[in-house]
């Protein structure tokens, strides 16, 4: 197995996690070295595997497709005019092109083929570099069932059609699977960075739902929303949406799904005895994740969470178990749903499961395993018939509805971790929660 090391330099002193983060100069060199490798080796085979043995994706300034956007080297932020990628696979030979219909090379693997001085006409030499290659299938970006895979427009797709020769126009497909397959998944080495990008965001949330951060009855929720988002910006990062933190305690009851995220009071003063709840996530490296983790705030006198807290987070746990353990190569997402429901079910929880894709976007593409609002399954457009493939990483995103007899009332144990399938099975990318952060930490150095 090879390994691979990558060195990080610390962002800024004393920050105390177990990661640092890469400076700019050295975050666009692993990205462009990842970008280099997934070209050379990971495409070719996802167009042998997908049958498609040209790819042509065509994007202007600002309005790039998503899977162009994620080809770009690090110095591009942007596409540039019109640029255009054609990728073309001959398996028989072993070779593959990389070629830019552009004035510039596109990065070190995406050579230019283009002299405006010699061919005025983009579209003109687009038309001669098929011609040269004379294709079997001509994949392009449109796509009804996968948002990400449906970035071409339709005055470029307008534009194409109306140049292409008559011969090539029974050859146009959908490139969706190809698209699909090039977001999902994940080589050896972005996995390694995974890792690191993970155990970042939890000890951002394990600072978060400190002492440092909450003093119970003075710090509000959106407080600690905004010290997050801070802290990703002081340490260089972005985060793909704002995070979000809420309460449930004794006083109140159970309300819909949707309040944790939407419509929940602001500058609720967090007080002692409530059973907080966080969803936060940041990008690096070109990846993302997306966690939701718990924490519980501890009474005067108390050392430790209410068992039945203990207790519900276990659940929690089942729920995420009966979830991975269903998790088969090939299975679509509703199917996975639909029997990962009936058995925690069967084993007396109340589960909803709405898992998604991660990775290249935080709501990426691939399988679709349920929606908060879809338990039944989710529709066609949603990716219903994707099945699940290996190298891929998902938001193990669901909850399970526990009654709490000491509170009179239900709550909602809310989980999410990201988790990787490969061809040993499931893991968590960088461990899951088990145990409840509490606030204030445990002195254990003192005495009653």
């Amino acid at each position: 197995m090879k390994r691979f090391i990558l060195f990080l330099f610390l962002a800024s002193p004393c920050l105390g996690f177990s990661q640092q983060i890469l400076p700019e100069k050295e975050r666009a060199r692993v990205v462009d070295e990842i970008l280099e490798e997934r070209f050379s080796t990971l495409l070719p085979q996802l167009m042998d595997r997908t049958g498609i043995d040209m790819w042509i994706l065509i994007s202007r300034e600002y309005n790039e497709d998503p899977v162009l956007k994620t080809m770009l080297p690090a110095t591009w932020l942007n596409a540039r005019r019109r640029t255009i990628l054609l990728f073309y696979r001959d398996s028989a030979k072993g070779s593959m092109d990389k070629l830019a219909v552009a004035r510039y090379n596109v990065g070190k693997s995406i050579q230019s083929a283009w002299d405006k001085e010699k061919e005025p006409d983009q579209w003109k030499r687009l038309m001669q570099l098929i011609e040269e290659r004379n294709p079997k299938q001509i994949g392009l970006n449109f796509s009804k069932d996968h948002n990400i895979a449906d970035g071409l427009d339709q005055t470029d797709y307008q534009e194409f059609m109306a140049k292409l020769p008559r011969k090539y126009q029974s050859k146009v497909v959908s490139a969706e699977q190809l698209a699909v397959a090039w977001i999902e998944t994940r080589t050896e080495r972005e996995m390694v960075i995974y890792d690191q990008l993970v155990d970042i965001t939890h000890d951002i949330i394990a600072e978060a739902f400190s002492e440092k951060v909450i003093t119970p009855g003075v710090t509000t929720t959106t407080e600690v929303e905004w010290w997050m988002r801070q802290k990703v910006t002081d340490l260089g990062l972005e985060t793909w949406f704002h995070p979000t933190v809420d309460v449930q305690r004794t006083s109140e009851k159970l309300v819909g799904h949707l309040y944790s995220f939407s419509g929940r009071p602001d500058d609720l003063v967090i007080q002692p005895g409530d059973l907080l709840h966080c969803d936060f996530g940041i990008t690096y490296l070109r990846l993302n994740t997306d966690c939701q983790e718990l924490a519980y705030v501890l009474k005067p006198n108390e050392t430790q969470a209410p068992q039945f807290l203990v207790n519900a987070l276990k659940d929690g746990n089942k729920v995420q178990d009966f979830l991975t353990a269903n998790m088969i190569k090939g299975r679509t997402g509703n199917e996975i749903l639909a029997k990962s429901l009936q058995d925690a079910k069967e084993a007396g929880l109340r589960p909803a499961i709405y898992t998604h894709p991660l990775g290249s976007y935080g709501h990426s593409a691939g399988t679709t395993i349920g929606m908060w609002d879809s338990q039944g399954g989710v529709m066609k457009d949603d990716g219903e018939n994707y099945p699940l493939n290996h190298n891929t990483v998902y938001a193990i995103e669901l909850n399970t509805t526990v009654h709490i007899p000491e509170w009179k009332r239900d709550i909602r144990v809310m989980l999410e971790e990201a988790g990787f399938y490969g061809e040993d099975g499931f893991r968590y990318v960088n461990g899951r929660q088990t145990e409840l952060f509490l606030i204030p930490r445990i002195k254990t150095h003192l005495g009653n």
